[in-house]
Order: C-alpha cells, then sequence, then structure tokens
C-alpha cells in the first residue's frame, strides 16, 4: 500500500475520536518501528504507555495527519517533562492499576517489562536531559512513511512548543531502530549523552529552525 497523494492528507490537532486509530498507529509501530502486536496481548497496552497519557494531559501538543478521514501519523508529547511525570503518577497511572498491576517479579516477557516502565514513570527524569524539558513521541503507518508527513508533524510540534517559550526537545529512541535515527538526524537531532541508557539512545534539538 502507498500513501494517498499529499492533497488527500492533512495535518491538524488531535481529536477524541482518533483515539481507536493513534492506539493502532502506536501498536502497529511499537517495535523498533514494525508490528509489535505479536508481543503484546493487550494492544492497549504501549498506547496506554506512549501515547494516550498525552493526548489527555496535554492535548494542546498531540498532532496527527489524517487520510481519508482517519489518522495514519501522530506526534504527542509534552513542554515539561517533570511536571508531566508528577500529572502522569497522579492523574493517569490510578486508572490503569487494576488493568496492569505493578510486576511483582522481575519482569521477565516483552509486555511485563513494558508494564514496569508504566509503574515508573520517573526514570523519564534525567539530569542529563534538563536542557531539553520537553519531550516526544511521533508514529506513523509504514504506508505513510517516506513521504514527508513525518517533518510536517515535527515542524507543528516543534513550532507548538517554541510558542509556549521551550527552548528544547529530546526524545528516547530503540538504538536498533536505525531508519527512525536516519528521520531523527535529518530533522536536526543529536545525541544526548547518558549514562547506562540499556537498549535506548536520548536524542535532543532546539525547538528553533536549523
Amino acid at each position: 500500500m502507498t500513501a494517498s497523494p499529499a492533497s488527500q492528507t492533512t495535518l491538524r490537532p488531535y481529536r477524541p475520536e482518533d483515539r481507536d486509530a493513534l492506539f493502532d498507529i502506536c501498536v502497529r509501530t511499537g517495535h523498533e518501528g514494525g508490528d509489535a502486536r505479536h508481543l503484546y496481548p493487550d494492544p492497549a497496552l504501549l498506547p496506554n504507555i506512549f501515547a494516550a497519557p498525552y493526548v489527555v494531559l496535554e492535548p494542546d501538543l498531540a498532532f496527527v495527519v489524517e487520510d481519508g478521514g482517519r489518522a495514519v501519523g501522530y506526534i504527542v508529547g509534552t513542554a515539561d517533562t517533570a511536571s508531566f511525570v508528577a500529572r502522569y503518577r497522579s492523574q493517569w497511572l490510578p486508572g490503569l492499576t487494576d488493568r496492569y498491576p505493578a510486576p511483582i517479579q522481575p519482569p521477565s516477557t516483552p509486555a511485563e517489562v513494558m508494564t514496569d516502565l508504566m509503574h515508573r514513570p520517573e526514570r523519564m527524569v534525567l539530569p542529563e536531559l534538563e536542557a531539553y524539558p520537553a519531550h516526544l513521541h511521533i508514529d506513523l503507518l509504514p504506508s505513510h512513511q517516506r513521504n514527508g508527513y513525518g517533518r510536517q508533524l515535527m515542524n507543528a510540534f516543534l513550532a507548538a512548543l517554541h510558542a509556549k517559550g521551550v527552548a528544547a526537545v529530546h526524545l528516547s529512541m530503540v538504538t536498533n531502530n536505525t531508519p527512525a535515527r536516519a528521520f531523527y538526524d535529518r530533522v536536526g537531532f543529536h545525541e544526548i549523552a547518558v549514562p547506562d541508557p540499556g537498549p535506548v539512545t536520548y536524542l535532543g534539538r532546539t525547538t528553533t529552525s536549523p
């Protein structure tokens, strides 16, 4: 499948009726940029960590690419990671604990690893990232990648941050996802040194045009 012509696509703010598409995009791009549905018995697990809390807690920083009346890509994030973590802990996580209890033993499956991350939002606050207070998540269905939509989403998000007076933003990505790294390099991100980052790489950039 190929993307529809650009004239048929729309970049716009997220709307509540995009929720199902948001969840679908998140899980279908959740394994090093590819489909993660085979790894997670509950397809809502990844979206409830990496997508849904942002559109609930900071909806003014959520944008989608729509094609044919349905969202096919999104960018979400926060202007202030420390504040987001506090709100995630107090406002978002309590609604998930019955469905996703915190692991009692060290996680051993992909779902347990993600559930453990869900219950440890403070992991997002690192001293090395203080100069990059905002952070983001961006995902596009494979059918709509390499068509310029990712750059459009990124530009909209950076402009919204800049309008809020936020100087810089960071993200974390699975190091093995080399196509994603190539994209982030193209849109002006650089690596941020973080001790013992595990399987991820941290990247950052200013919110102004390069």
